[in-house]
């Protein structure tokens, strides 16, 4: 028995790139920096929280790339001429990728307390039914 690719079922017509998209999420490269909470603030909107301390609002960068959000973080280096006994604090580059779904558009991002919140919202499509007429040949 051959099994099918889920993006390659016959019932589901149109999907090929959903296993891309998968395939894709799965090698995003997050290796868990920074950590982050995902919540649902209402039944359409979400809110992603990243732990960014240490970060200003200059040192990140967010971009929706082909329905991909996209957060970068890159610190500039200011420990030069400075000995540290201790370096516990993390200061390398980061990024975190989140792939949206068709609908969902980033709202504002907000930096607080050393956290950076992006509001998410979900357009609800309205229920469309359509009949196609059979013509004779």
């Amino acid at each position: 028995m051959t099994k099918l690719a889920l993006g390659t079922h016959p019932f589901l017509l149109g999907f090929e790139q959903l296993e891309r998209l998968v395939e894709r999420t799965a090698k995003s490269g997050n290796d868990g920096y920074p950590p982050y909470n995902i919540e649902q603030t209402s039944e359409t909107s979400y809110r992603i929280t990243l732990a960014v301390a240490g970060f200003s609002e200059e040192d990140l960068s967010i971009t929706l790339e082909d329905n991909q959000l996209v957060i970068r973080g890159k610190q500039s280096d200011d420990g030069e001429g400075r000995i540290f006994l201790h370096r516990g604090i993390a200061a390398r580059q980061f990024q975190r990728s989140f792939v949206l779904a068709d609908g969902v558009d980033v709202g504002e991002a907000v930096m607080e307390n050393g956290l950076l919140h992006v509001d998410l919202t979900r357009s609800v499509p309205e229920s469309v039914v359509q009949t196609i007429n059979i013509r004779r040949s």
